[in-house]
């Protein structure tokens, strides 16, 4: 019988790569839901592939334009995630949540009762929402997989594994800049941070790992995915990106897990969850393994990584404008409007504010808690008014 999975950002980077998987294995998996928010032709051709009869379009006007194109009467093409108690009338098998940004928040709470299994590579979501998302896989008992390479790499070191943790490490490959000299940073340039040497992402993520953010987003992660504090998490530079993650137990025993730079190793082992998997990595990489050469982060370079040692054990809405804050200065850099040094320095500046550092004694307790901030926070970055 074949299993009943969506994917919600079918059209982004994770999203295609799990459906390149799938076009290897349609025979024992039926899309029951396919979700884009603007780019509505790739997933009215996904769609005709797999036979797909939900989608979802966000965007209103690429939403309208998809309906007036559409000639298949079979397809229901909807507007917001409201629609996920018409399309599933029991839990499917497996759902993956792709979509960036705080906007995968809303539908990964919401579609958790309608699924057995979750899959998030949305990394605000866990960074800002982990306690609600939490709560509701408790609640309806879905099984939860993080995708990231690391966090899936720590998930799959510590399966039926009940012995104590000393330390997790998580690996960095130091992105464009691990051998530029400090006082060259004042001249990167866009083009520059976009050349990650072990990655092919968006531009959003591959700036975040040009600073080093993406690591500090990765930790906190860690921290609310697998309980444990940040007194116990640690970054090394790994120029390679071959080790993803290492796991040292109290009992004196080590776990290292290796694979190659390619998302479609974690995707597809969330898919197929214990069974063989269709896309297998190369041969060890014994080179690799002999000169590891592991190091720690240049905080001077990057400043960013200073952020951890601030940053409360529990959950706050402070992650919510650590989030906001970083997301806002990187679409100006993108957009030419600040310089690559100038992220670091109005991140930091704004989460050193009195009225920021209040918000570390206080948790979400909804969803709109997190949006309302953020909004605020974006709208005072925008107006000047911090």
């Amino acid at each position: 019988m074949k299993k009943k999975i969506a994917i919600l950002g079918s059209t982004g980077s994770i999203g295609k790569a799990l459906i390149d998987i799938l076009k290897k294995d349609k025979e024992n998996f039926n899309i029951v839901l396919l979700t884009t928010n603007k780019n509505f032709r790739i997933l009215m051709d996904q769609a005709k592939i797999f036979k797909v009869k939900n989608l979802i379009i966000l965007d209103k006007s690429k939403y309208l334009q998809a309906i007036r194109l559409n000639k298949n009467k079979n397809i229901k093409i909807f507007n917001n995630f409201d629609c996920f108690k018409k399309i599933f009338k029991k839990k499917i098998d497996y759902t993956m949540n792709s979509i960036t940004g705080l906007d995968g928040l809303l539908p990964t709470i919401n579609v958790i009762k309608y699924t057995k299994i979750i899959a998030i590579a949305n990394k605000e979501a866990i960074i800002c929402g982990w306690d609600l998302i939490n709560k509701e896989l408790n609640l309806f008992k879905t099984k939860f997989i993080p995708v990231d390479s690391e966090h899936f790499s720590i998930w799959y070191a510590l399966r039926n594994n009940s012995d104590p943790i000393e330390k997790i490490i998580l690996t960095a490959s130091g992105g464009p800049f691990y051998k530029t000299a400090l006082k060259k940073f004042k001249n990167i340039k866009l083009k520059d941070a976009l050349k990650h040497p072990n990655w092919k992402m968006g531009k959003k993520i591959t700036i975040d790992s040009a600073t080093m953010m993406n690591k500090v987003f990765e930790v906190i992660e860690a921290k609310n995915i697998f309980n444990i504090g940040f007194n116990k998490i640690e970054i090394l530079n790994h120029q390679k990106s071959y080790v993803h993650a290492l796991v040292q137990f109290k009992n004196g025993m080590s776990k290292i897990i290796t694979h190659d730079t390619n998302m479609k190793i974690p995707i597809s082992n969330t898919l197929y969850n214990g069974l063989p998997p269709k896309t297998k990595s190369s041969n060890l990489k014994i080179k690799i393994l002999n000169n590891l050469s592991l190091h720690k982060i240049d905080v001077k370079k990057f400043p960013l990584v200073k952020i951890l040692k601030t940053l409360p054990n529990k959950h706050s809405l402070f992650e919510t404008i650590l989030v906001s804050a970083n997301d806002t200065y990187v679409n100006q850099f993108i957009n030419g409007k600040i310089e690559f040094v100038d992220i670091s320095k109005k991140v930091l500046k704004i989460l050193n504010l009195k009225e920021s550092i209040k918000y570390k004694n206080i948790p979400p307790k909804k969803i709109q808690d997190i949006l309302n901030l953020d909004k605020l926070v974006r709208l005072k970055i925008k107006t000047k008014s911090v």
